[in-house]
């Protein structure tokens, strides 16, 4: 999975910015935002690049016609990732790339390294030109995390960017005509799994909790393997590993991890912060980690209600993102600016309309069980419209923790039995409707039949605990399907 010496004879172990990347031939496999600038890259420093992706749509011929002026050769279609070309010294894979595919098993069996693009990003910008990362991960919160961790810092003055996984790639970011004092990156496992090399500022473990175990289904554990791979981030951290008091697993990260001597383990807690912890007292975030009389004191960095939306989960988003920025020494005062700052974006327990006593949420976002966890502890009682792809997750926990919550529940998409069977075992006072429609139609029926079982002082929550994939082209999709839906609705229904 590193860099290690290939058949070719050339050694990628130590490369950087100034190897000689003529002679590397790099097979880019993939061609989404990690691919493109990968390969954009790659060909700007002189190597021979090769591109494959077995999508041939519009955008992949376009983007492939571009990387093709410039250089590199292109192959789309179905079957085009099938084998490892002759001659490939190092291949990038986009994030969802697992190691059993057939070219990516068949380069790891040769000793061809294989990278992402964040390992990509990090090589191509030592020895001259480092920046140093804020890094999250998590099973939840990474890209709200990330955007707060981003507004603290412009907040305090420096010139950040969010990148990685939160939708623009760090490469492109590098390329900007831009002096950056610092990015904040999200990190997904997948990413993590292929970036060998990352020695980051300071970095920051959400939570840890079921969600993509279809990625590591060859594994006897996959659950202990996804995790291996969010503990990835704490290697050889320079800074700070942050870490959730509430998750024990993320403690156990930090204990475990090879960091460079003299980094700190800073905990995050809803509750009275510890010393080299942030927590809250008297409805305020404070700091007991980065102050010289932390043995005895606190300094308080924002108030509760500068956290929008506010939810306990998202406190802990913003705890995190508070000790990322303050271990880089940003100013007490920036940590309640950039959180009063920051506007996210929908489907993040988003209220969408109101009528008749009823409170209609889009938490369209939450994608796995955990997610569903963090919107169901902010109300009292709920409506509950949940399904889709359950990516190999199961929601005994989630169910068992909110029975005693539910009015009902709208079950929907094509692991809508999965979630059924759950809430008839672990709660079945519980009414459930199964809708079997496998059309986008079905949120409009979901939400009418949800409407028929809320009473006034309920909120209707569509946190679905799923991806979307199977209905949608998107959880934004489908959150909008929700909100257009709800607001048809002007109240109770009757059956």
């Amino acid at each position: 999975m590193g860099g290690g010496t290939m058949s070719s004879g050339v050694d990628l172990s130590r490369a950087d910015r100034t190897f000689e990347w003529g002679r590397v031939h790099a097979v880019i496999a993939g061609l989404g935002t990690s691919g493109y600038a990968s390969a954009d890259a790659l060909l700007e420093l002189g190597a021979t690049v090769t591109i494959l992706d077995d999508s041939a749509d519009d955008r992949h011929r376009d983007e492939g016609g571009l990387m093709e002026t410039l250089g590199a050769q292109v192959r789309l279609g179905p079957g085009s990732t099938a084998e490892l070309p002759a001659g490939t010294d190092l291949v990038i894979v986009s994030p969802g790339w697992r190691p059993t595919q057939p070219l990516v098993a068949r380069a790891l069996a040769t000793g061809v390294p294989v990278w992402g693009e964040p390992e990509l990003a990090w090589r191509l910008m030592h020895p001259d030109r480092v920046v140093p990362w804020l890094a999250v991960t998590g099973t939840n919160g990474k890209t709200t995390t990330t955007q707060m961790t981003e507004a603290i810092l412009k907040a305090d003055g420096l010139k950040a960017a969010a990148v990685g996984n939160i939708g623009r790639s760090i490469l492109e970011a590098m390329a900007d005509e831009v002096d950056y004092d610092v990015f904040a990156v999200e990190l997904s496992s997948f990413q993590l799994h292929w970036s060998p090399s990352l020695s980051l500022h300071s970095a920051a473990v959400l939570n840890l909790h079921q969600d993509h175990l279809e990625w590591y289904a060859d594994n006897p554990d996959p659950f202990a393997a996804y995790g291996a791979d969010k503990a990835r981030i704490y290697h050889r951290v320079q800074h700070s590993a942050v870490y959730n008091v509430a998750d024990p697993a993320t403690e156990r990260m930090v204990e475990q991890a090879d960091v460079v001597e003299g980094a700190r383990a800073i905990g995050f807690t809803l509750g009275i912060p510890g010393r080299s912890m942030l927590g809250v007292v008297d409805d305020m975030i404070v700091d007991r980690a980065f102050v010289e009389q932390r043995a005895t004191s606190a300094l308080e960095l924002a108030a509760l209600s500068d956290v929008h939306p506010f939810a306990p989960h998202n406190v802990e988003n913003a705890l995190a993102a508070a000790a990322l920025t303050r271990s880089f020494g940003v100013h007490p005062r920036a940590v309640g600016q950039g959180l009063r700052d920051l506007h996210l974006g929908g489907h993040r327990i988003q209220t969408v309309h109101q009528a008749g006593g009823i409170t209609w949420v889009d938490d369209s976002k939450a994608t796995n069980p955990h997610a569903a966890n963090s919107s169901m502890r902010a109300f009292e009682h709920i409506v509950w419209i949940a399904g889709g792809q359950a990516k190999g997750t199961n929601f005994d926990h989630l169910v068992s923790n909110h029975a005693g919550k539910l009015r009902g529940a709208v079950v929907i998409g094509v692991d809508r039995a999965t979630i059924a069977e759950t809430l008839s075992r672990l709660a079945p006072e519980v009414p459930v409707v199964v809708l079997d429609s496998p059309d986008r139609e079905v949120m409009a029926e979901a939400v009418r039949t949800a409407a028929t079982m809320a009473r006034p002082g309920d909120t209707v929550l569509m946190a679905p605990g799923c991806a979307s994939l199977d209905i949608w082209p998107g959880y934004a999709a489908r959150g909008d399907d929700f909100a257009a839906a709800a607001r048809e609705i002007d109240g109770p229904l009757q059956l």
